[in-house]
């Protein structure tokens, strides 16, 4: 180790010892004016870990001042900035609520969806924060539909949409693998009444189709002719609403297959 090298690492040892000790004065420190200035220096400088300690500690001391919002609103956003989305989306709410007349409000409302949509998971999870990602993004539309922010949150809203409708062919898909054909039948069939505007339609009424199909082929026998008419319902539906889809000749054989089978019992 060169001297310069170790005279560098002493600097920089000294420097956070010093800002350690500040903190810690700072923390048990009555003065509140001295607290809210250090903790806007430590948040200018994205130390927002030691910011929100000290906010926390003096914000309700500023309720009814001139200073509570700027430091309510400084607060809130440290949980964000340390990707703590669940605690960002509540002090973000509650600023909306604190201050309705404030010109941040909008801002605020917005990152509280964000919020939800950061939080969204993998789409083999749970998409419950996904779903109040889109509740929440179309009421900040409902709300100020002529904010700058509109756009952005119409295409998150789209983005999530997808991310759901991915969500709900895996599960129709795990029931079709798993043989569970009738449940495969009624969830591929409910993706295109929550998605019908998806370009993916035509693959979802064409696996409903064969799902229909291998459900009345596995039925009893007294079963199935009920079972092989609801394949040939499928597949008119199908004819109608996707004439052009290179889906359409393997469809074609389910339904020429159903009839044969009707004709036979």
């Amino acid at each position: 180790m060169s001297v310069k090298t170790f005279l560098t690492g002493l600097i920089i040892l000294s420097l956070s010892l010093t800002s350690c000790s500040k903190f810690n004065r700072m923390q048990k420190s009555n003065d509140a004016q001295k607290k809210l200035d250090y903790a806007n220096e430590l948040y200018q400088n994205e130390k927002y870990n030691k910011a929100q300690q000290l906010y926390g500690q003096i914000k309700d001391s500023y309720k009814g001042t001139k200073k509570y919002e700027q430091v309510f609103y400084n607060y809130a956003y440290t949980f964000y900035k340390m990707k703590d989305y669940t605690s960002a989306a509540f002090y973000f709410k509650n600023f909306v609520e604190v201050f309705p007349s404030s010109d941040k409000t909008e801002e605020m409302a917005y990152m509280e969806a964000y919020c939800f949509y950061m939080l969204s998971p993998r789409v083999e999870l749970d998409q419950g924060e996904t779903e109040k990602a889109i509740s929440a993004m179309q009421t900040f539309i409902n709300i100020y539909p002529s904010s700058e922010k509109v756009k952005e949150a119409t295409e998150i809203i789209d983005k999530c949409r997808l991310k759901l409708e991915r969500k709900g062919y895996r599960v129709a898909k795990l029931y079709y693998d798993l043989k569970y054909y009738k449940a495969a039948g009624v969830t591929f069939n409910n993706l295109l009444l929550d998605y019908p505007d998806s370009e993916k339609g035509d693959q979802y009424k064409f696996m409903a189709i064969k799902s229909y199909y291998k459900y009345a082929d596995k039925s009893v026998v007294r079963k199935q002719k009920e079972r092989y008419q609801e394949v040939i319902t499928e597949y008119l539906s199908f004819k109608d609403f996707y004439p052009e889809s290179n889906y359409m000749e393997e469809a074609e054989t389910y339904y020429n297959s159903a009839k044969n089978h009707i004709k036979s019992l």
